[in-house]
């Protein structure tokens, strides 16, 4: 059973994810193979789309949450971060993929209730350093239970995690969010929000990826912020791709912009990058497509 963790702390740290460390060899390559990474770790972030009993058909959870359990399953990821995730989604998911670790907490009271953004990571590879990890909301207070600034009608939230990779024994920070949909002055004041973190966190020196459904694709001001400290994971690896549009509305196909992103810090080796296009004979798990990442620490 996936174990779960509700840490709430009120540290200033942040976040991130990324992959595992070959010092030597990343020093002859800054874009190892995989053959360099004896301890790669691959990195999926997923708006799983919330329980919502107003839809009907194949977008209801009740056929969706097979196929989404299938996605996962499939993606075989070492960490997932998702957004949207509802606690009843949390424990179909729990109950169907033993063998992770959850880590976080519901955005409308701290405990379960509301969405949450939480951290599932391989039990057996990583530890999760418990005084080093948390949630704080995007608002001007933001370890206020259920606060909301800046122009967003509902509390968003962002769930950080410092990890130990037992293989490498290298730490890093993951951080996940969702952004507002809405509100520009929310997903600005966001990105200054999460950045100061990133900057405050208790170990400076060690790596740090942020990923989640940011509602806002990279021309946005607001992810421009995050790139004054920041790469997007899929850029690096696509810096001229078209057509790679991560919300369908459950229609499936490419049209649009990215708005759920995978960042890294410069020197973190990014050996692969893409958009998951998995569906079951047209039926989509969400109504986003999920990215992921194959990362690995310089």
């Amino acid at each position: 059973m996936i174990r779960r963790h509700s840490v709430f702390t009120a540290l200033s740290v942040a976040t991130a994810l990324v992959l595992s460390a070959t010092a030597a060899e990343d020093e002859k390559d800054e874009h190892p193979t995989e053959t360099d990474s004896p301890s790669k770790i691959e990195v999926v972030t997923f708006n799983i789309r919330y329980l919502n009993q107003n839809e009907e058909g194949d977008n209801h959870w009740s056929v969706r949450k097979k196929i989404t359990i299938a996605a996962m399953r499939e993606f075989d990821a070492d960490i997932f971060g998702l957004q949207e995730a509802l606690r009843s989604q949390l424990d179909d998911i729990a109950t169907a993929l033993p063998g992770y670790t959850e880590f976080g907490i519901g955005r409308d009271d701290g405990k379960t209730r509301g969405e949450y953004s939480p951290v599932l990571f391989r039990s057996e590879r990583f530890e999760l350093d418990k005084d080093d990890c948390g949630t704080f909301w995007l608002s001007d207070t933001p370890e206020q239970v259920g606060s909301a600034s800046w122009g967003n009608e509902i509390p968003r939230i962002c769930t950080w995690a410092r990890l130990t990779d037992l293989q490498s024994k290298r730490a890093f920070y993951v951080f996940n969010t969702h952004w507002d949909h809405r509100s520009q002055p929310a997903r600005l004041g966001a990105a200054r929000l999460i950045n100061q973190r990133i900057a405050a966190r208790k170990h400076p020196a060690e790596p740090v990826i942020l990923m989640g459904d940011f509602n806002a694709a990279k021309d946005n001001p607001a992810i421009q912020e995050l790139a004054t400290t920041l790469r997007d994971s899929f850029e690096i690896c696509h810096p001229e791709a078209a057509d790679s549009g991560t919300f369908h509305g459950f229609r499936g196909g490419k049209a649009g912009k990215k708005i759920d992103h995978i960042f890294v810090l410069p020197k973190t080796a990014v050996t692969s990058a893409e958009i998951l296009y998995f569906n079951k004979d047209g039926i989509f798990p969400s109504d986003h497509y999920p990215v992921r990442s194959a990362l690995q620490f310089p």
